[in-house]
């Protein structure tokens, strides 16, 4: 009976991970993935305080680098854990391990631009080796048609650790360019990666991957309001101060609108390009709300001053701008968007002058006060937009589930 539960035991602890084209359809998210999404809190939190305490140009772009690769690190382990892992004691234990990495990833991500920089560079490179042995245990049991791409995968893991290592090694400007180089070359890996014929099939999203992407969402909207808190910590809680940032949280609202009633629990379209695109996009979207949450801090604590500050004014309403502009590629890319193209093509539009509105309200350097307003007002009427769009075309509040989408003959007619 003992040798029994110990051999259960053991089968349980350490099953090998799902193959590629195992894809789990009636898969939820599960409590270890929310606790894992809890430590990028951490890691987002320390390296946007930089931004947050100096907003300038360099800063801004510092803050965009080392969030590519904060996001790299989410986007590779997440779709690990969606497409190949398990409710077993080997999955847990090794997203422990990653937790552990990426809490000490997150004490040095605040100085990653400057003096933490090499520790910063060590730290990921051994997160990107572990992700590299785990996605090379899944090419000893995959089938042979899923060869090729897995072997350019891990090669390009393997790759990204020797750059990133290398990288510790160098001054600050020359770090910080390798690891836009690394980023980007992950963004351009995937895009052509999505048309190997495989790619659709070992990727296929699901309702717990696009939930799983509008989690992370949640995450930078959490730093967005933490931007809010600090602000009015520094400020003061004086009636102006008080006033900008309950406006400034109505930006964070707007964002929310704009992502989850456009984009968020909507299934992209299977083929591999729309897979990639959809993923890729939510890079910039991630971004744009991070860095409001940044620029929300000196808004709040310049709230007395006639005009807001060039930098902070050009890095909140670009964000906007950015954010709304990156919505458009990533709804694109749905399966909504060519079922219901009479309001994503409107919708698009829509976005796109709002963002533009945007820029130039950031342009024009109000008080801060009157910049929260306008920015808040901006995504409040495009709201308004989609939701009569939406209503007009009666597909207000209507949510595609997964196997509908992967069902052609289930799928109504567009109109």
């Amino acid at each position: 009976m003992h040798s029994r539960t110990v051999d259960r035991f053991k089968r349980w602890f350490w099953q090998p991970p799902r193959a590629h084209g195992a894809i789990d359809r009636d898969r939820v998210v599960s409590n270890l993935e929310l606790f894992y999404d809890l430590v990028y809190v951490a890691v987002i939190g320390q390296a946007a305080a930089r931004l947050a305490e100096d907003v300038s140009a360099r800063r801004a772009l510092e803050f965009a680098i080392v969030f590519g690769m904060i996001w790299l690190a989410w986007l590779n382990g997440s779709l690990y854990l969606e497409i190949h892992g398990r409710q077993d004691g080997r999955t847990r234990s090794v997203v422990f391990i990653q937790m552990g990495i990426l809490a000490l990833l997150a004490v040095f991500a605040g100085g990653a631009s400057s003096d933490g920089g090499a520790a910063f560079a060590v730290t990921y490179a051994v997160l990107l080796a572990l992700m590299a042995w785990l996605w090379q245990s899944v090419r000893r049991q995959d089938a042979p048609e899923y060869m090729a791409i897995t072997r350019v995968y891990v090669v390009a893991m393997l790759a990204s650790v020797v750059v990133v290592l290398a990288s510790a090694v160098l001054p600050d400007g020359p770090r910080l360019a390798a690891w836009a180089a690394v980023t980007l070359a992950w963004v351009l890996g995937f895009l052509v990666l999505a048309h190997h014929p495989t790619f659709a099939v070992s990727v296929a999203p699901t309702e717990s991957m696009v939930e799983r992407f509008g989690l992370f969402a949640i995450i930078v909207l959490g730093e967005l309001v933490i931007g809010v808190v600090d602000g009015l910590s520094h400020a003061g809680t004086d009636g102006l101060a008080i006033v900008t940032g309950l406006l400034g949280l109505g930006v964070g609202f707007g964002f929310w609108w704009a992502y989850f009633d456009v984009v968020g629990r909507r299934m992209p379209r299977t083929e591999g390009p729309a897979i990639a695109g959809w993923m890729i996009s939510q890079l910039p979207i991630a971004l744009a709300i991070a860095g409001a949450g940044a620029a929300m801090v000196s808004l709040i604590e310049h709230a007395h001053d006639p005009y807001v500050p060039a930098d902070t004014a050009l890095l909140i309403s670009g964000a906007v701008a950015l954010g709304l502009v990156s919505l458009v590629l990533t709804a694109s890319t749905l399966e909504d968007a060519r079922r219901l193209p009479g309001v994503y093509r409107p919708v698009a539009a829509a976005m796109v002058v709002a963002a533009l509105a945007a820029l130039g309200s950031g342009w024009v350097q109000p008080a801060p006060w009157l910049l929260a307003l306008a920015l808040a007002a901006i995504l409040t009427l495009l709201w308004l937009i989609v939701v009569a769009l939406f209503l007009r075309a009666d597909a207000w509040g209507e949510e595609r589930p997964a196997d509908a989408v992967m069902d052609p003959e289930a799928a109504p007619e567009p109109g």
